[in-house]
């Protein structure tokens, strides 16, 4: 595939590798180049030489939340919004001289919590006022961090029809713009500068493996892998209980969870959408689901044999990796790089933590 014949592919999609480029100059000022690990042991488990993209390293500023002595434990917070800091920020800054009225007066969004958190720091740093729609159930971490950067929490049922529902509320009471955690152009076009650093630092690799919810980050690498090398491979990995990624590209269309995902990987319970769904119906390769077993083990394994306090949705790419099918994956697909996307991890809900059952030698 030529570059030519990637640009004209790329113009049926929401976004074009030019808007990855774009973005990265929007925001490389204001992010982490993050670290690309490696682990022997991970590598001996899979049977493959493992790259690790250290997204949970990922900065949202430096902003720290007020505490005193009668602080609780879990009200310390680590103020990770991980990847989807790339996102929001691209996003935030794309509205400000796009808006004719000067800044808009608020921005909304719905979120599990990480790109909550993220949309809240972009928008701090600008001066406009946050609203994020919640679910109930979203862990208390990312709860109390997108208040702690003084963002208005709304909460909402688990369903994406609720959240979508009080979110619309929501944008009528504030005259609010959204900015959607994974439909949003500027936010795919965001989370696709993942992709630019992992081909710089990992010049031989051979797949990315992406845990994907909405799809705005697998969106994103996707066009930018296929623009700059389009025989590496883009898989995605999902847990099976929310597997509607999964289910439309076995129907060849988009089939969204029917009912909210009971999951661990809270980060991924979203079901892709119309903007997502038709770059990763194309130019994502294939998609693995995952057992909540098989998440909890990988998620353990890396805080273990990595010292990295990942979140389950991390784990979600690990657990495809180490799963029995990514076996039928060629051999030669060897060396494998997995986004590790967040380290919001609720200390006080960790009561799945048991000890494991290893299928390898260690």
């Amino acid at each position: 595939m030529s570059p030519g014949q990637t640009r004209t592919m790329c113009a049926q999609y929401c976004i074009s590798f030019a808007d990855v480029e774009k973005a990265h100059t929007n925001i490389r000022d204001y992010i982490h180049l993050t670290p690309v690990l490696t682990s022997s042991i991970l590598n001996q488990v899979a049977g493959r030489n493992l790259f690790f993209k250290c997204e949970l390293f990922q900065k949202t500023g430096s902003f720290k939340p007020s505490y005193s002595f009668t602080t609780r434990p879990e009200q310390l917070l680590f103020l990770q919004a991980a990847v989807m800091i790339r996102g929001a920020l691209n996003a935030i800054r794309g509205l400000i001289p796009a808006t004719l009225e000067g800044k808009p007066k608020a921005v909304v969004t719905h979120s599990s919590g990480n790109h909550g958190q993220a949309l809240t720091y972009a928008a701090k740093l600008e001066g406009i006022p946050a609203y994020i729609v919640v679910p109930q159930a979203a862990p208390n971490c990312k709860k109390l961090a997108i208040q702690s950067y003084g963002a208005s929490i709304i909460y909402s049922e688990q369903s994406d029809e609720s959240r979508e529902k009080v979110t619309k509320r929501i944008m009528e009471e504030t005259e609010g713009i959204l900015v959607h955690p994974n439909q949003e152009p500027a936010v795919i076009a965001g989370q696709g500068t993942i992709a630019l650093e992992v081909l710089n630092q990992v010049p031989l690799v051979d797949a990315l493996v992406v845990p994907v919810g909405g799809g705005g980050m697998v969106a994103g690498i996707a066009i930018t892998v296929k623009a700059l090398k389009p025989t590496v491979k883009v898989y995605a990995a999902e847990p099976l209980n929310a597997d509607d990624c999964y289910q439309s590209k076995l129907k060849g269309e988009l089939t969204p969870n029917t009912y909210p995902p009971e999951t661990v990987a809270d980060g991924v319970k979203s079901s892709i959408g119309t903007n997502t769904w038709p770059i990763i119906r194309d130019l994502v390769d294939d998609v693995f689901t995952v057992t909540e077993d098989e998440i909890k083990y990988a998620t353990q394994l890396v805080w273990e044999r990595m010292k990295l306090l990942i979140e389950p949705t991390a784990g979600v790419g690990v657990a495809a990796v180490l799963s029995h099918n990514f076996q039928t994956v060629s051999p030669e697909v060897k060396n494998i790089c997995i986004v590790l996307s967040g380290g919001n991890v609720d200390l006080t809900s960790l009561t799945w933590v048991k000890p494991a059952a290893r299928p390898g030698p260690y």
